[in-house]
């Protein structure tokens, strides 16, 4: 697989922050800065095989795989670059062998590695990112993909093949294809050229080299093409009317140039004023209306190795000057390819954000003049622990081109056709009950979608059901409440299968304690020698009858207790009428009379044993009610 669109298309190349040690290394370091990786590896390999290798020479091999993405050997070199005491890390090092190993699918040394980069560069937003969460990976690994994902088959080849844009049912894509074309010394493929296929739904023709004065004998790359279908956005080596112009350290760079379409073909090519032969622009595309490009450059006074930029288009075709994306779009690493779909979302790939593997395509909804949403990751699926990049989506059919360095492709990088999943609904059955498992008459329920950040509510019906339809791979909070019970949430998560959940809302008891065996209320009082019930017996008793209603299989023993005073038998009887007048009171507020039994004790089970000698208080105490708990 091999990585190299990025540093063709965009000559973003941080080195690893050592220098040349010796003499020894001269010829490497020099294809090495010509970025001839393929040959650099050769020349540092030779310097192991003669025993003259450091912790340098590891570094530039680990780089040369990381750009050719053979993340496999970058991992194996960037470990002996880093092992051992004397080796000088910087923070640059630690991130590219972070990235590496997630590559690789070692999500445990990853992490090692990136909170040693966050501890040497803690200020840096990947520190930030990564330490706000740095378990997302095993999450993000786990969401769902949010669309199927084929090769696209006979488009593909051997060599690179990759950057998608349509225009008239027409696929506009580069490919390494053209073996017509001299080899250039990065990976020895030959130079990119612009390719089309005809598009009929998801079914693509046989690609077809571009015509037109679009293509030279250097490389062309990403398209994007006007609403209109007449001017083409293009990237390409900064080669124009026959000049091959390099920056000072002999670098040629990549910039941007239109071409208008005239009798079918794409003619009249013109370079942007906003390009440099000392820094690259690239990777356009256009906005729906038409009057904004988008594009990635390196260009002085970013924030990383590549950013993304605007820039108005004005009615004559003219354009205004650059302005870098804001809200923490871009990051101190890599941010390629844009595109902005119908509805104003920018897709962009991204190193610098968290993501699965190298670059990750990531998306932000648009809030106007400029300001996005904090990015989110497209997920799996779009994403992969290789590269994933110049993502195309149609969001009337929910469909696109993602292309990828993935493992099972046909060649280096391979264009991906993104299909509609088929719809995913699932019915989830929430219920509310009480501790008896009984549903609760009118209960409010409110579902926050987590996922989705929405929200709706409504009473469940009179047992307690309350029912919904959910999208496939959702998270909700639900908190449920009713009168007289304890608001209660709890957390579900929506798969593929219907959800059937119980929220039990624990009942609220003003100034009723109720343990294992019994129910206490305050003391109630009756009248000397009577056992009607007073007005503030019947409020305690009030507080019992809904304790009861809020445990409909609760049975309760209503017992009376007498002092000392009088004759036994005489307290004997005037407990039971006691008992039975506050069950009768129970059972007349609603109560199965099955549920509460009386029974009077008169003095034979005292509170307290005082004998003759009880006090007043004493006697009072033992002069009690007492609702045991039979049944809960």
């Amino acid at each position: 697989m091999k990585k190299f669109y990025l540093y063709i298309l965009l000559l973003i190349f941080t080195a690893t922050g050592a220098v040349a040690q010796d003499k020894d290394t001269k010829k490497a370091d020099g294809l090495f800065e010509r970025l001839a990786y393929t040959e650099a590896i050769t020349e540092y390999t030779k310097l192991i095989e003669k025993g003259k290798a450091d912790k340098y020479v590891y570094a530039q091999l680990a780089e040369s795989y990381a750009i050719l993405g053979n993340t496999k050997k970058a991992v194996s070199f960037y470990k002996r670059a880093t092992k051992g005491k004397s080796a000088k890390l910087t923070p640059d090092l630690m991130y590219k062998y972070a990235q590496a190993l997630k590559a690789e699918g070692n999500a445990a040394d990853y992490k090692t590695w990136m909170q040693k980069f966050t501890q040497a560069k803690p200020n840096d937003s990947r520190s930030a990112s990564f330490l706000k969460n740095s378990n997302y990976l095993s999450q993000l690994l786990g969401q769902e993909p949010a669309y199927t994902v084929k090769n696209a088959g006979a488009l593909n080849t051997s060599y690179a093949d990759y950057g998608s844009a349509v225009s008239n049912n027409t696929l506009y894509f580069a490919s390494a294809r053209n073996t017509n074309r001299k080899k250039h010394n990065l990976n020895d493929e030959p130079f990119l050229d612009i390719y089309t296929a005809t598009l009929d739904g998801s079914k693509l023709g046989t690609a077809s080299l571009l015509t037109g004065d679009v293509n030279t004998k250097y490389h062309e790359g990403k398209v994007a093409i006007s609403p209109d279908g007449k001017r083409m956005y293009f990237d390409r080596n900064d080669y124009y009317k026959g000049d091959l112009d390099k920056d000072e350290a002999g670098v040629n760079q990549i910039n941007l140039y239109t071409a208008e379409k005239v009798g079918g073909e794409w003619v009249n090519v013109q370079s942007a004023p906003f390009n440099s032969d000392e820094f690259s622009t690239g990777h356009p595309a256009i906005s729906p209306d038409g009057n904004t490009l988008y594009f990635s450059s390196d260009r002085p006074g970013g924030k990383g190795g590549s950013d993304l930029y605007m820039v108005a288009v004005n009615k004559d075709g003219t354009f205004g000057t650059p302005t870098a994306l804001k809200n923490q779009i871009n990051t101190e690493g890599t941010e390629v390819f844009p595109f902005i779909a119908q509805d104003g979302t920018l897709y962009f790939s991204s190193d610098g954000h968290m993501g699965m593997g190298g670059l990750d395509v990531f998306m932000s909804e648009s809030k106007g003049a400029n300001t996005y949403a904090i990015p989110q990751n497209a997920g799996p699926g779009i994403n992969s622990p290789a590269d994933d990049f110049s993502i195309y989506i149609n969001q009337d059919t929910d469909t696109g081109f993602i292309s990828s360095n993935r493992a099972g492709g046909k060649g280096g990088d391979d264009i991906y056709i993104l299909g509609q999943l088929p719809p995913c609904d699932v019915d989830v059955a929430l219920t509310v009950v009480n501790p008896a498992g009984e549903g609760i008459n009118k209960a409010l329920v409110i579902v926050n979608n987590t996922t989705d950040n929405t929200s709706e509510s409504d009473t469940a019906t009179t047992t307690g059901r309350y029912l919904y339809q959910s999208k496939c791979n959702r998270t909700y909070t639900i908190t449920a409440s009713a009168d007289g019970y304890k608001e209660a949430t709890q957390n579900i998560t929506v798969g593929k299968s219907g959800v059937n959940q119980t929220i039990t809302l624990e009942p609220i008891i003003d100034q009723v304690v109720v343990t294992e065996t019994e129910v206490v209320l305050n003391p109630i009082y009756f009248d000397f020698d009577k056992s009607n019930i007073r007005p503030s017996a019947a409020a305690e008793l009030d507080r019992l009858v809904n304790v009861m209603m809020q445990y409909p299989t609760m049975v309760i023993s209503a017992e009376s207790h007498t002092d000392i005073r009088g004759s036994e038998s005489y307290n004997k009887n005037l407990s039971q009428r006691r008992a039975d007048s506050m069950r009768d009171y129970v059972v007349s507020k609603g109560i199965n009379a099955s549920r509460i039994s009386s029974i009077g004790k008169g003095e034979s089970e005292p509170a307290i044993t005082c004998g003759s000698n009880c006090t007043e208080d004493e006697h009072q105490l033992n002069r009690r009610s007492v609702f045991k708990i039979v049944t809960r």
